[in-house]
């Protein structure tokens, strides 16, 4: 793939991937991707998954065409961008490693060696001259591990962005990128906002025409888009106003007061209801949606005297990925003694920035004409929100 002139894609994609990070469903695979700079001298942009060394490294070769590198930039070392490190540097011996100090670190941690004699450290706003072709460093730490850095070529005005701009999915399978670029963002970016922000900013002082980032596409169109998807989820900011209604339901009457809740929002004019059931679907899919939008309800059972499995498990992700900025309700059902709000308040109040709803519900077994006024109540009061 050809992305400017010089520059190459040489990436693959991986469809026998069930679990990234061993955590995250992905249906469409996933792609590593890695570039080359050929000028004067040649960087090499990242490696891949160790289990594609051969794949990768004969479409290195192909480019190259008899030609030497000269550096391998290495921009992020977890190891489905850094496994293939010494399989280069063994090829490549007269070829330098161009890294942070943090990843050079981790290089000793992984591979038992920090390439003495062969490294070069790239410290923030440094250049490494390829020719005609220069590049800046960025120190992007935290972005989202804390030796990452970005990669700026001023000549063709490109941003190698390492996981920033990433998404879930193989590059061979044609998806909308905001659905699978937010799931991924908030599943392995989403604690750092901040150091995003910092990111950003730095990034905001170069002409940045196309973004090459480690997973997911080239992106070169549209880029205010993308930028500004960026710019609102790690300021933690609401991208869609709606109401995201998450629950457990053991034998069916919490979830026949949440489809009543929806029912009601809906008839109220709320621009947006989700519903999703934690036992069920996708927790990630369910973390994203809590980011997307504006307010919360948590609609669980009383378990054990505490909070559903599914229900805690799901709080404890957002509350690992910095969910801030919105309001919540509850919902609660307990047969004979209800304290699901009771521990979901006491686990959502380590939240920074968080509203409550005035009104909540509390269900004793089944709906009945009390549980149903207080459903009444609180759709009236999280409707006019919008």
């Amino acid at each position: 793939m050809h992305i400017a002139d010089g520059i190459h894609y040489i990436g693959v994609d991986d469809h026998e991937l069930d679990l990234f990070e061993g955590q995250y469903i992905v249906p469409n695979g996933m792609a590593y991707n890695s570039y080359v700079i050929i000028d004067e001298k040649i960087a090499v942009m990242d490696s891949v998954g160790g289990e594609f060394a051969d794949e990768w490294l004969g479409k290195l070769e192909a480019v190259l065409d008899g030609r030497t590198p000269d550096y391998l930039i290495v921009q992020h070392m977890e190891p489905d961008h850094s496994a293939n490190l010494m399989a280069f540097t063994d090829k490549y011996p007269e070829a330098q490693v161009v890294a942070s100090v943090g990843a050079f670190n981790m290089m000793q941690n992984y591979f038992g060696t920090k390439f003495q004699g062969r490294s070069i450290v790239a410290k923030d706003g440094a250049t490494l001259s390829l020719g005609t072709k220069e590049l800046t460093f960025i120190a992007a730490a935290n972005v989202h591990w804390p030796e990452v850095i970005f990669t700026y070529d001023a000549t063709d005005k490109v941003l190698f962005s390492a996981d920033a701009f990433g998404k879930f999915g193989a590059l061979d399978t044609d998806e909308d990128w905001d659905c699978e670029a937010r799931r991924y963002y908030f599943g392995i970016v989403g604690k750092f906002g901040p150091f995003v922000q910092k990111a950003l900013a730095k990034v905001a002082k170069y002409d940045v025409q196309v973004i090459c980032p480690l997973h997911g596409p080239i992106l070169s169109e549209n880029l205010d888009h993308y930028l500004g998807q960026y710019q609102t989820w790690s300021a933690y900011g609401v991208e869609t106003q709606g109401v995201v209604i998450a629950y457990s339901s053991v034998y069916g009457h919490t979830k026949a007061a949440v489809e009543l809740l929806a029912a009601k929002l809906e008839e109220k004019g709320c621009p947006r209801v989700v519903v999703t059931d934690l036992a069920r679907d996708d927790q990630a899919e369910a973390v994203e949606d809590a980011f997307r939008h504006n307010i919360l309800v948590l609609a669980t059972t009383t378990y054990c005297g505490g909070v559903f499995p599914a229900m805690h498990e799901f709080i404890h992700h957002l509350l690992d990925h910095a969910y801030q900025k919105r309001t919540i309700a509850f919902v609660e059902n307990g047969s004979w003694a209800p304290t699901a709000t009771k521990g979901m308040k006491a686990l959502c109040d380590q939240m920074k920035d968080i509203e409550y709803a005035e009104h909540g519900v509390t269900i004793r077994g089944a709906l009945n004409d009390d549980s149903r006024a207080q459903i009444d109540a609180l759709a009236e009061e999280l409707a006019a929100k919008f």
